[in-house]
C-alpha cells in the first residue's frame, strides 16, 4: 500500500548517517525538479503576455483588450500553477482533500484580509466597478488607475478639496491634477466603501461657475456673458456627451434625461445675486478649461463695466463730532 502523502512516506527518505531524512528522497527531488520547470514555463509565459501588452501600450490602441490581456494573464499563470503543483505533489484524490480543508482553514483564519482582497479583485473584475485607466475615488482617494492586483489597486493621487482631506496624508493640491503620489489600495474596501467612477459609463460631468454680482449690476448682461463662454468652450462636447448620455439611458433605463446645454442659475443672498453657469465638459483636463472661461468671463465683464461683488464695507458718512471742555 502506497503512502497517500510523498512528502511524509518514510520509507523512501534519503539516510544520513544512519538517521533518515523524512521527505528527502529521489522521488520528491524528481518532482521539485518537474515544479521548477513547470514556474519557469508559467513565468516566461506570463513575461510573453507582459510584453505583448507593452507593445499595446506603446502603439496607443485597444485599451480595453490591454486591460483584460494583463488580467487574464495573471489569472491564467495563478491557475496554471496551483493546478500544476497540486497534480504534482498530491496524486492521491483523499489526500489532495484533506491538504486543502487544513489550507483553506489556515487561511481563513490567519489571512482574512488577503482573502478578502482576493475576493475583492474577483468581484472588481465580474462587476465591472473600475479598470486602468479609469478615474476614480477609491478607498477614500481620487486619482486615475494605473495598475490592478490580486490584492492591491495602484493609484496615481490627484488633488482634493479640503472636504475630502485628513489626517497626515492629506492633499496639498486641490484641483483636479496629479499630486506625484502613488497609492496603493487594498482591494477589500470594494465592500465597505463606495467606488466613485468619473469614466466608466459616462465619460463627461457637469462642473460650475459661479459669479456674485451686486443688485444693481446688469444681470442679463451677465448672464448672457456667461452663456455666451460656457456654449463657446462645450460646444464640441455637448453633441458627443448627448450620445453619450442617451447610450447611458439606454443601459440603465431609469436614468431622468438631463438639459446637456449650457445653463445660469440665480440665487439670492444677503450681500449679492449669484449667478451660477451649469456646463459639461470632459472628465479630464477641467482646471484648464475653467482656468480659459474664468479669464474670458473676466474680460467680457470689465468691457461691460459689470463689477464681481464682494463682502466689504463702505463708510458713506459720518456724525459730526463735537469736543466740550471744561472751564477752570
Amino acid at each position: 500500500m502506497t503512502n497517500p502523502n510523498p512528502l511524509l512516506d518514510p520509507s523512501d527518505a534519503i539516510e544520513i548517517l544512519g538517521i533518515r531524512l523524512v521527505g528527502l528522497s529521489l522521488d520528491n527531488g524528481k518532482r521539485l525538479l518537474l515544479t521548477l520547470l513547470f514556474i519557469g514555463a508559467a513565468w516566461l509565459l506570463y513575461r510573453s503576455a507582459m510584453a505583448l501588452a507593452d507593445w499595446l501600450q506603446r502603439s496607443g490602441r485597444h485599451e480595453r483588450l490591454l486591460f483584460w490581456l494583463r488580467q487574464g494573464a495573471r489569472l491564467a499563470t495563478g491557475t496554471f500553477l496551483f493546478l500544476t503543483v497540486v497534480s504534482i505533489w498530491f496524486d492521491n484524490p483523499t489526500s489532495l482533500a484533506t491538504v486543502l480543508g487544513l489550507i483553506t482553514a489556515g487561511l481563513a483564519f490567519a489571512m482574512q484580509k488577503a482573502v478578502t482582497a482576493i475576493a475583492g479583485y474577483f468581484i472588481i473584475l465580474r462587476g465591472h466597478t473600475l479598470k486602468v485607466g479609469d478615474r476614480i475615488i477609491f478607498g477614500g482617494v481620487r486619482g486615475d488607475v494605473v495598475a490592478l492586483s490580486f490584492f492591491h489597486t495602484t493609484l496615481m493621487e490627484m488633488g482634493a478639496p479640503p472636504s475630502m482631506q485628513g489626517g497626515d496624508s492629506a492633499s496639498w493640491v486641490q484641483s483636479r491634477q496629479y499630486t506625484g503620489r502613488m497609492v496603493t489600495v487594498s482591494n477589500d474596501k470594494i465592500f465597505d466603501e463606495p467606488v466613485y467612477n468619473y469614466t466608466r459609463d459616462f465619460p463627461y460631468l457637469w462642473e460650475e461657475i459661479a459669479l456674485p454680482i451686486t443688485y444693481h449690476a446688469d444681470r442679463s448682461a451677465a448672464e448672457s456673458i456667461l452663456l455666451d463662454v460656457a456654449e463657446r468652450h462645450t460646444v464640441a462636447i455637448n453633441e458627443v456627451s448627448e450620445e453619450s448620455f442617451q447610450e447611458m439611458q439606454r443601459r440603465y433605463g431609469f436614468i431622468k434625461s438631463e438639459d446637456i446645454r449650457p445653463k445660469v442659475y440665480y440665487r439670492l443672498t444677503d450681500n449679492w445675486l449669484e449667478l451660477t453657469v451649469r456646463f459639461i465638459t470632459k472628465d479630464y483636463g477641467i482646471r484648464g478649461l475653467k482656468d480659459a472661461m474664468s479669464r474670458e468671463i473676466l474680460q467680457a465683464l470689465d468691457e461691460a463695466g459689470i463689477g464681481i461683488a464682494s463682502a466689504t464695507l463702505e463708510i458713506v458718512g459720518l456724525p459730526p463730532l463735537q469736543v466740550r471742555g471744561e472751564r477752570t
